[in-house]
């Protein structure tokens, strides 16, 4: 069985031991409940000896019994009260070592430590589904009695019992219905967010990103900037290993914004200490630039074929090879991602958070040195917009120039968003002005390169007269898209 991924969304409940069950076949109109079925599940749980995994509220367990025995991993989703979880079957992965697909997935959380057993949890569960009037499942309520042990230092045995009521199909009406009917029946708010953090007595940590002080110096303002864009990091860096939508894309700009607040703030970390860290994240940018830039590329052909009869030749030039480019570019960037290298990136970065090396403008107050830094970006993103006059327009130095100032724009926005807590509204004002330039020049810049591209592949000489065609057509479309982005831009400045 090759990895599944699903949502899970579920209520849990500490009951007393022998508390009896409620009637569940009123949640659902025309409802009914199935037999109640028992399983007895059995689960080592695995983490780093300094539990990394369960602090980040994530689980991962090999499990037998049951109807889903082998590997699972659970973390947090962006689905509200849910949490992903990511299977592999015993037949695909085996049953003695953690599945690589599934240490991918937490790579970024226990780098180069082992995982090793840290609880094992005996669970005597029994399964009644509820099902509606054609006999659908909507959910599984679970009576469970639990026997963990901590295999940590010190650890014990504890025992208790609980419900869970996990949605299969039903929708949000039902679990709230169902969470009256069961704590009508006697059931107690959740001691422990799960199992295991029960069994260990590890509390999830919620200190990575802490509120600023109100009188903040500039270098907490600038570790509370790192720290945040470090966990966006980590958070996308699974995703675009799977090439969920937009993770390249959100994981380069983590990135880059960590690298802006670097060069935004020249005199607030040591730069023997904040030089080597972005300079890997440069390196890094390269290679999920590679990926997203194909992505992108791939997208807007599809966009300009959109509404064309294209020939035969023209597709495969333009969606069929550009996907196998990105495929690559894909695997590249996977294998960067399992990198000694890029884990001491990560290191590094933590570091540089945890216990920077300060420097001469680490203590000034933060309001002052973000203004300071916003101004020097807005000046030099002005002073690229002056120097386009020298220009003759739509010639290859004011094109090269408008380029510019787009990256420019780009600084400009990243340092007034870091600058977001302290709450100045001329700072936000700032950002936001930036954005727009960065916005319309960002459209432009696209068609540039769109058209280059279009360029390139108008070169095959194999082409069709008909595939050469329709590139003209679609050259003429981003050159008039282009033009469009441009007018915009000189009516924002």
């Amino acid at each position: 069985m090759s990895p599944s991924d699903s949502i899970e969304i579920e209520l849990k409940f500490d009951v007393d031991a022998g508390l009896p069950a409620p009637d569940l076949t009123g949640l659902v109109d025309g409802g009914t409940v199935g037999e109640p079925t028992t399983y007895l599940l059995e689960a080592t749980y695995f983490d780093t000896a300094d539990t990394a995994l369960a602090r980040n509220r994530i689980t991962l367990r090999r499990r037998t019994g049951g109807t889903d025995a082998g590997w699972h991993l659970k973390r947090p989703s962006s689905v509200p009260g849910g949490r992903k979880e990511t299977a592999v079957g015993f037949d695909e992965a085996g049953d003695a070592q953690v599945p690589a697909h599934l240490r991918e997935q937490v790579l970024t959380i226990v780098r180069s430590a082992p995982l090793v057993p840290v609880a094992t949890i005996t669970t005597d569960r029994t399964v009644t589904r509820v099902l509606d009037a054609d006999g659908r499942s909507l959910a599984e309520f679970c009576e469970d009695l639990v026997s963990a042990e901590s295999l940590l230092p010190g650890g014990s045995v504890h025992r208790w019992a609980e419900w869970e009521f996990e949605l299969t199909g039903g929708d949000a009406k039902l679990l709230k219905r169902a969470k009256g009917v069961l704590r009508s029946a006697g059931a107690r708010e959740a001691s422990s967010v799960s199992k295991l953090a029960r069994a260990i007595g590890s509390r999830p940590h919620d200190d990575l990103v802490r509120a600023l002080p109100k009188k903040a110096t500039a270098l907490g303002l600038v570790q509370y900037d790192l720290a945040a864009h470090r966990d966006a990091l980590v958070a996308w860096d699974p995703i675009a290993r799977e090439n969920g939508e937009d993770a390249v894309h959100q994981m380069r700009v983590a990135a880059r914004k960590i690298r802006s607040i670097l060069a935004s703030y020249p005199g607030v970390i040591a730069p023997e200490a904040a030089a080597p860290v972005a300079e890997e994240l440069r390196l890094l940018g390269e290679v999920l630039g590679d990926a997203r830039d194909r992505e992108v590329r791939l997208a807007a052909n599809a966009q300009l074929l959109h509404r064309e009869q294209a020939p035969d030749d023209l597709v495969r030039a333009l969606i069929d090879d550009e996907r196998l480019h990105h495929e690559r570019a894909l695997k590249s960037m996977r294998f960067a991602l399992t990198t000694l290298r890029y884990l001491r990136l990560l290191d590094d970065l933590d570091a540089l958070i945890e216990a920077p090396i300060p420097g001469p403008a680490a203590a000034r107050d933060a309001r002052d040195v973000a203004a300071d830094a916003i101004g020097r970006a807005y000046s030099r993103m002005v002073s690229a917009e002056k120097r386009l006059k020298k220009y003759s327009p739509w010639s290859a130095e004011w094109v090269e120039q408008l380029h510019t100032i787009r990256k420019r724009a780009k600084a400009v926005r990243y340092t007034a968003e870091s600058a977001d807590p302290l709450g100045k509204r001329a700072f936000h004002r700032a950002g936001k002005e930036a954005k727009r330039v960065q916005n319309h020049l960002g459209v432009f810049h696209d068609t540039v390169v769109n058209r280059r591209h279009l360029a390139g592949v108008a070169a095959n000489p194999d082409l069709s007269r008909e595939a050469l065609f329709v590139l003209g057509r679609l050259d003429a479309h981003e050159e008039a898209r282009g033009r469009r982005a441009v007018k915009k831009y000189r009516r924002t400045r």
